[in-house]
């Protein structure tokens, strides 16, 4: 599929609510679990959420709007969430997700976009030269990826469990 904004905005606006929907009221094992060492749960999926919602989409746009290559973008810290959600409840994670990403599609709109805005260029401190256009689909598809990862951490909690039906379970032999 090509890009298109108003498809993107069918993805990104629903993902706090597929994540309140699939994680609200469920016991601590489904919510805190995770795949071992250096992995995210869902509890943790949805701060790294949050922290992208801070200091990723938002200011990379910006930076490619405004300055185009001249400034390279500052390197996202991709483990923030396990400071920065110390304390907080899975509520006020997705309360503040929703609020946030909600904040960020209004901003976003706001700026209508044109194709010549789509093709500008910024710097990715890794991967060098990016477009507007493929931060915005990365956007997507980092919300859908971890949707994924949420529902394959969940899975993963009854791995043990099914016995002989794992075999049919490509996303449990990961």
């Amino acid at each position: 599929m090509q890009f298109d904004l108003d498809k993107s905005y069918q993805i990104l606006e629903r993902t706090p609510s597929v994540l309140r929907i699939l994680l609200t009221d469920l016991d601590d094992d489904w919510v805190q679990g995770n795949e071992g060492p250096e992995t995210f749960s869902p509890y943790d999926v949805t701060g790294h959420l949050i922290q992208g919602e801070k200091t990723d989409w938002r200011d990379r746009a910006t930076m490619i709007l405004e300055y185009g290559t001249a400034k390279s973008f500052v390197p996202f810290d991709r483990f923030a969430q396990f400071e920065e959600s110390k304390g907080k409840s899975l509520k006020q994670l997705l309360d503040e997700f929703e609020d946030l990403r909600k904040d960020s599609l209004s901003w976003l709109r706001s700026l209508n976009l044109t194709e010549t805005d789509l093709i500008k260029k910024g710097t990715h401190p890794d991967l060098g030269e990016v477009t507007l256009k493929q931060l915005l689909s990365t956007w997507v598809a980092h919300d859908l990826t971890h949707i994924a990862q949420v529902t394959r951490v969940m899975a993963k909690q009854y791995k043990e469990e099914i016995g002989p039906w794992i075999a049919y379970f490509r996303i449990l032999n990961f």
